[in-house]
């Protein structure tokens, strides 16, 4: 008989970031920074998550995902739980997770001066694809909820970015 290490909270971080969010696949769920906590007790993993949104449509996919990733990785008892508090913002993304989202042609958030959100004012997003800071809005809403449809003036390209929060 083949003895197994337990799982540690790092062992499990591991094998969730290999479950990829199912609106941007090329992030996981680590680099979302939707995973708040790992516990462990006895062998039963309770897995803490925040949704980037409350009516986030992708949610229930993502804890499907992470129960069936566990459970491939002999992690019988799975308890999934979610909180709100504090809410998700993306600040949580990672470096790597902005990195990712630009080279899969997304734009990353930018960071708005708190002045500018109490004014109306559209954010300089650079494009994904020439970094040209010369583009426009064209939809408040693209593919998601979460993301804008912006093109660039530059190289004609239509991109989405993800809005920040």
């Amino acid at each position: 008989m083949v003895e197994t290490k337990p799982h540690t909270t790092e062992s499990i971080r591991e094998i969730l970031s290999s479950v990829l969010d199912p609106e941007i696949p090329v992030l996981s769920v680590i680099d979302m920074g939707i995973i708040r906590e790992i516990g462990i007790d006895e062998g039963k993993v309770t897995v803490t998550i925040t949704p980037t949104y409350s009516g986030c449509p992708a949610m229930h996919v993502i804890e499907e995902s992470i129960r069936s990733t566990l459970l491939e990785n002999g992690i019988d008892s799975v308890t999934l739980k979610t909180t709100f508090s504090p809410a998700w913002t993306t600040d949580w993304l990672s470096d790597t997770a902005k990195k990712k989202m630009n080279e899969y042609g997304i734009a990353p958030p930018v960071q708005i001066p708190h002045s500018a959100l109490l004014q109306i004012e559209i954010p300089k997003v650079p494009c994904p694809y020439c970094h040209s800071s010369e583009t426009q809005l064209k939809s408040e809403f693209g593919s998601t909820a979460c993301k804008a449809y912006y093109f660039c003036i530059s190289c004609h390209q239509p991109f989405e970015f993800f809005k920040p929060l």
